[in-house]
């Protein structure tokens, strides 16, 4: 198994699962992967996809995903100026690794739903 126990603040900060988990299993970053999963996207069609992400939210994301190297910007001069973001390899490779998440979130949100319910009755 792989080794996730820190015990310090030191351990944590080094430790390679925590610093990746950390940073792609956040919900704005896996929408975003999901988002880009067929073919790159502008901004606005970006921030149109994901929904109900602010601007700013979306454009802090999409930084610290450039600087992991899941995607890429491309700015294109225009006129008018446009950005795209697309999946790199490492980015797709990703994307098929939360896929069954993804599936398996879907597939279960009855179950999830119901025993928050039977929770909540308690």
């Amino acid at each position: 198994m792989v080794k996730v126990t820190a015990l310090t603040k030191d351990e944590a900060d080094n430790c390679p699962v925590r610093q990746v988990l950390s940073q792609v299993t956040g919900k704005w970053q896996m929408l975003i992967i999901f988002a880009l999963e067929d073919d790159p996207l502008r901004f606005g069609a970006l921030k149109r996809e994901v929904g109900d992400i602010t601007q700013r939210v979306l454009t802090e994301n999409l930084r610290k995903m450039e600087r992991d190297g899941y995607l890429t910007r491309t700015v294109d001069a225009g006129p008018p100026v446009s950005v795209t973001y697309a999946l790199t390899g490492l980015g797709e490779e990703l994307c098929g690794h939360l896929k069954p998440l993804l599936c398996w979130a879907a597939e279960r949100h009855p179950d999830v739903t119901r025993a928050r319910a039977a929770y909540a009755a308690e």
